[in-house]
């Protein structure tokens, strides 16, 4: 009876671990899921990259590299839908990763990052 309950637990973890999409998309789709407003929009980039290189208007700021980085994401509501970029893909790959393992439901990647965002002309803003 015990491995029963065992395997049926096992099962059950390994399917709501599973139940996690995470979308790679390129600039102009991530520009459209934005516009719906259904989603929490994160920047994982530095204070100094924010300050240079500009970001995407109302985006959330956790630095991926600060210590505390890992803590925050996972006090996120894990029900949301999240649109994550870094800037050329690699940290926002790496916190879609950490997103699915801690049971979010919906990340998306902006795959190619910031950069392809700038790159496409896509609208910048600055900090004042």
């Amino acid at each position: 009876m015990k491995t029963i309950f065992t395997l049926i637990l096992v099962l059950i973890s390994i399917i709501s671990f599973s139940q996690t999409k995470i979308e790679n998309v390129d600039a102009v789709a991530f520009k459209k899921l934005i516009e719906e407003h259904k989603s929490v929009l994160i920047d994982l980039r530095t204070n100094d990259e924010l300050t240079h290189k500009g970001f995407i208007k109302d985006a959330k700021q956790i630095d991926y590299f600060s210590k505390d980085a890992e803590g925050i994401i996972k006090k996120l509501d894990r029900k949301k839908t999240y649109l994550i970029y870094c800037a050329g893909g690699g940290r926002s790959g790496e916190c879609a990763e950490l997103m699915k393992e801690n049971g979010f439901t919906h990340v998306v990647n902006l795959a190619k990052g910031f950069d392809d965002w700038k790159k496409k002309g896509l609208e910048v803003e600055y900090k004042k």
